[in-house]
């Protein structure tokens, strides 16, 4: 029994680790995020072709993206760093399909993914679900 017990207990012991890493992944709040997009209206009408993408401000912690992925699918993501406390140079500007802070480091990502390019980062950007009906795209979470 004796025995048992150590080799449970170094098992255990050599599990726990030491890692001093801070888990960042969360500056971003879990805000509300409500927003329907009308593919028929002239403002959301691009996200009808593959790649494209727009921004719906005053959803999420700053803004979010919506960006269409093929097969009548679509992602949506907040419109801020996940690796930044919010800050104005924490807002991702858009650049055809990827994303970029305004910080020092410039982490950039991906709107077909959320994963950094470059540089792997702790954090991926945070993701909203998407719910497609008719010509309605619906960002919740």
């Amino acid at each position: 029994m004796k025995r048992i017990f150590l080799i449970v207990s170094l098992l255990f012991l050599t599990n726990c680790g030491n890692d001093d890493t801070i888990n960042n992944c969360n500056f971003l709040l879990n805000v509300g995020v409500n927003a329907s997009l009308n593919l028929n209206l002239p403002e959301y009408s691009q996200l009808m072709f593959i790649s494209n993408s727009v921004y719906i401000p005053n959803q999420g912690n700053g803004g979010v993206y919506v960006i269409n992925v093929g097969n009548n699918s679509y992602r949506a993501w907040d419109a801020y760093d996940p690796n930044h406390v919010p800050s104005s140079c924490s807002f991702l500007e858009r650049d055809g399909v990827n994303v970029t802070c305004g910080c020092e480091d410039q982490n950039e990502y991906s709107l077909f993914t959320g994963q950094s390019l470059g540089d792997p980062l702790p954090c991926g950007l945070k993701e909203y679900r998407v719910t497609v009906s008719g010509s309605d795209i619906v960002i919740s979470n």
